[in-house]
């Protein structure tokens, strides 16, 4: 699954336009390394998003193309 397109799944970012700006301004990383939108994700990836000053880590656990708003949470874990 796209990095875009998961942001916006797990709802970590609200838009997947807006992820898709992140990942483009170098805000996004996955495994430490700096990612386009179109980086392909699997699970135990471990995805960093930088807001402003304030950083999210997270693993990846699992991949879904449809997701409940209270099922979201499930896609990932904090780290």
């Amino acid at each position: 699954m796209r990095i875009d397109k998961f942001l916006k799944n797990s709802r970590i970012i609200k838009r997947r336009t807006l992820a898709k700006e992140a990942c483009e301004k170098g805000r996004v990383l996955i495994n430490d390394k700096e990612v386009k939108p179109g980086a392909e994700v699997t699970p135990g990836d471990i995805i960093e998003v930088i807001f402003g000053n304030k950083t999210l880590k997270v693993e990846v656990i699992e991949l879904l193309e449809h997701v409940t708003k209270d099922d979201a949470h499930k896609l990932y874990k904090i780290l």
